[in-house]
């Protein structure tokens, strides 16, 4: 059975006979007779008790038409899916975001997007900065939101956020207790106390291990983690020191800019270089940028 035997047999039941049907299929009569007995003649058995008027289904043509009105409903469903597709208001958006990032955005992104886009699926990856760009560029994701430099070849990139890369340190920190919060200082003058890190493959990292080298420095390491959210309370708590950018302090502790670092790495959404971007996806963007604006418009 194909789409086009399904319904024309629905419809012969629906009219009660042949030539009500074809009218109503804008076919002739003769060739819906034909392929009415065609059909019979491949399955064996007669569809319909043509003794009476209307025609009546045989149990054979009860059984028939259970499994057409399925395949039909089925392929009604699916059109109106694609077209839904093909509106942009359906979909799949397979979302790539650190998991910081994922803690402070999503529940102030995802309500109003949902709201909008209520048949767009969303499938989310967490992972460190340092890998969300590959996962896009190897179909792992369709958008990541990343703190990156970007320029990496097949990529396009959209500037979130510019970030500030500094020292979070605690209140009780020998800098914290000799220079007000946001005072640009030099790395050299944060190695009197531990620093607390993320560990490799998260971007801060990166920097981080960068600047140290470049500056010949080896700071006393109190613990790593691959949470940051995790590695900020412990560094405001236990008298610890943290690279970070400025966005990720939440206010607590005190933040110092690094003096005469031109940050490079900045909060990006990225995305498959040509690639047309579906409304969902531009507003998902839209919603995100909005959140981290300075007076939130």
């Amino acid at each position: 059975m194909n789409l086009k035997q399904a319904r024309y047999i629905r419809t012969i039941a629906q009219e009660g006979g042949v030539t009500a049907a074809a009218k109503k299929l804008y076919i002739s009569q003769p060739s819906l007779s034909q392929m009415l007995r065609q059909i019979e003649g491949e399955l064996g058995v007669e569809l319909f008790d043509r003794t009476v008027q209307p025609f009546r289904p045989t149990y054979a043509g009860e059984c028939y038409l259970r499994a057409a009105q399925a395949m039909l409903s089925a392929n009604e469903i699916l059109e109106n899916e694609i077209q839904q597709i093909r509106q942009e208001d359906r979909g799949r958006l397979r979302l790539g975001i650190s998991m910081q990032r994922s803690a402070r955005l999503l529940p102030q992104v995802l309500p109003q997007f949902i709201k909008s886009f209520p048949q767009v699926r969303l499938e989310l990856r967490e992972a460190g900065s340092a890998m969300l760009e590959q996962m896009v560029l190897e179909g792992e994701v369709d958008l990541a939101f990343a703190s990156t430099e970007g320029g990496i070849p097949g990529l396009a990139y959209q500037l979130i956020q510019r970030e500030t890369i500094g020292i979070l340190a605690a209140y009780d920190t020998p800098l914290a207790q000799a220079l007000p919060s946001g005072t640009p200082i030099q790395l050299e003058q944060a190695m009197d106390a531990p620093f607390v890190s993320l560990k490799t493959g998260h971007n801060v990292r990166i920097v981080q291990d960068r600047l140290f080298q470049e500056h010949g420095l080896n700071p006393t390491l109190f613990l790593e983690s691959d949470n940051m959210e995790a590695a900020r309370q412990i560094t405001v708590n236990c008298g610890c020191y943290m690279l970070c950018a400025h966005s990720y302090t939440a206010g607590q502790g005190c933040f110092y800019p690094l003096a005469g670092y031109d940050n490079q790495r900045h909060f990006c959404a990225c995305y498959r270089q040509g690639k047309r971007l579906p409304r969902y996806v531009q507003t998902i963007l839209h919603l995100v940028a909005q959140s981290l604006a300075p007076d939130g418009s």
